[in-house]
């Protein structure tokens, strides 16, 4: 198995802005992730709850990014924004499916899969574990300007200049070797 060589997080390269805390009914900090969040198995976006964002926050963003998939950009399993400010928790399969669960107003844009909603982990058979970064923005205004035509370069654009604080946890996972 060949090493992988480990890209930055998706948020390095933004401004600072304080921290707060983003929990997980399904996804496990450092752990693997459950064969519901992988793209094979059930393809469901996990439970999220957060606390502790600025009081100023007008509106939240959730995104997953794989920046280890192989090809030099990395992979936006998930991207979606403009979730009111009064909701703090998205219930499993809020993103998947029926979107059971989604808060009115919140907008998905194409992940890379070309798919308006979640789209699981799905490293390539035998390569070394990929992590699976799923981040909160804490956003300074109800709308962020984009619609569910943009691509998630420029949601990540606006979030750098939009977001007031930022919470993260990382599962990772590896596909088998031979599929």
């Amino acid at each position: 198995m060949t090493e992988l060589k480990r890209a930055p997080l998706p948020h390095d390269f933004h401004p600072s802005v304080p921290s707060f805390t983003v929990v997980s009914e399904d996804v496990t900090p450092g752990a693997t992730l459950g064969d519901a969040q992988v793209h094979a198995g059930g393809n469901i976006s996990p439970h999220l709850r957060w606390e502790g964002f600025p009081a100023e926050t007008k509106s939240f963003a959730v995104t997953c990014f794989d920046p280890d998939a192989p090809t030099g950009s990395g992979f936006w399993h998930w991207v979606l924004f403009d979730i009111p400010a009064t909701v703090t928790e998205l219930p499993t399969g809020a993103g998947s499916g029926k979107f059971d669960g989604l808060p009115e107003g919140a907008v998905h844009v194409r992940n890379d899969f070309g798919t308006l909603d979640f789209g699981g982990a799905a490293p390539p058979p035998g390569h070394p574990a990929h992590r699976y970064v799923f981040t909160v923005y804490a956003v300074d205004t109800e709308k962020l300007g984009p619609d569910s035509t943009a691509s998630p370069a420029v949601v990540g654009f606006n979030l750098r200049f939009h977001s007031i604080g930022r919470a993260h946890l990382i599962g990772e996972y590896a596909a088998p070797a031979g599929g």
